[in-house]
């Protein structure tokens, strides 16, 4: 549901309200049926918008970043590249963004009352303590450059549950993040995050992520875009040690077969375990309807980055989905 009001001085308060409807039979013939189902806010947001800025307040999606498949900023959100709806779970938050004559762009934000693991945390929140960021984004030759921080407590039973005892009530991490985007014939972008947290958690006090990707569309038939990136991080006691590596790559392709058909694929390699993981997709688009067809070869014990709280394509499979457009 949206609704919006007009005001005189060219801005608007406008709101939405979702919701996350989900209902699942598993059977098996002849012999046994399983049922589940569930019903949770997905978006509650009212704003304030003018030409210039914003301020939202509710539960909202926040993302940033110039990464695609493999994304270190991946701070508020667990967007699953391969999925066709784009759907993750929003923060409830205050945010503040406003916008310069030359494009620079700054971001405020605070958050509450947000307990679940989100993108490549290791741990959640710690409950009913505010969390504090920003972030300024600045166009360069070519390109755009950002910077972005975050502050917040660690929730202590999650650190608990990864077998670390703490003589502590208390633990503050904080984030730091970069990324960079250009145009240089290819698109080419470099994305970091590092968080550290300010007690001794063994090698989980700091972790490192960066990503370097590049993008092109060859002219083969209709166009064949084509996206790389290769991520690289690290679990470390000291900062910037990289004594525990781990690396994946991921490749994109995408084909519009003709106005209405086009397919596409997604495959990741983690080198560190040697497991790949595939995915292909076919689109068929209506009027109001939209079919995708998609097959998936991955690996049962998921350990892709970002996702490993998504099991919707581990293993081997085939999913259908038809999406009403209305």
């Amino acid at each position: 549901m949206n609704y919006a009001i007009p005001l005189n001085n060219s801005g608007k308060i406008d709101f939405e309200a979702s919701a996350n409807i989900l209902g699942e039979m598993g059977a098996k013939l002849f012999s046994e049926a399983d049922f589940d189902g569930n019903i949770k806010p997905y978006r509650a947001w009212v704003r304030y918008s003018s030409n210039r800025t914003e301020l939202r307040f509710g539960l909202q999606k926040i993302n940033f970043g110039s990464a695609q498949m493999l994304r270190p900023l991946m701070w508020f959100d667990s967007i699953d590249p391969r999925d066709p709806l784009q759907l993750t779970d929003g923060v409830w938050a205050l945010l503040w963004r406003y916008y310069f004559n030359n494009n620079t762009n700054i971001w405020l934000w605070g958050l509450y009352g947000n307990k679940n693991l989100r993108g490549m945390e290791i741990v959640a929140a710690k409950k009913q303590t505010p969390e504090v960021g920003g972030r300024i984004q600045v166009p360069i030759p070519r390109g755009e450059v950002a910077l972005s921080y975050h502050r917040r407590s660690a929730d202590i039973p999650s650190l608990q549950q990864l077998g670390i005892t703490l003589p502590f009530d208390r633990v503050g991490e904080s984030r730091v993040g970069f990324d960079i985007r250009m145009d240089v014939g290819v698109g080419l972008w470099l994305e970091g995050s590092w968080t550290k947290f300010n007690q001794d958690l063994d090698m989980f006090t700091n972790q490192e992520i960066a990503t370097l990707g590049t993008d092109f569309t060859f002219g083969i038939g209709n166009g064949l875009t084509t996206t790389v990136e290769h991520l690289v991080f690290s679990y470390d006691r000291n900062s910037f040690a990289f004594a525990n590596i781990n690396n994946f790559s991921g490749l994109s392709l995408s084909y519009p077969i003709n106005m209405f058909d086009s397919i596409s694929a997604m495959a990741y390699y983690d080198w560190s375990g040697g497991n790949p993981y595939i995915f292909i997709n076919w689109q068929k688009q209506f009027n109001n309807l939209t079919f995708y067809l998609m097959g998936y070869w991955n690996p049962k014990s998921y350990i892709l980055p970002g996702q490993m709280g998504n099991n919707r394509f581990a293993g081997k499979g085939i999913q259908l989905m038809v999406v009403w457009n209305h």
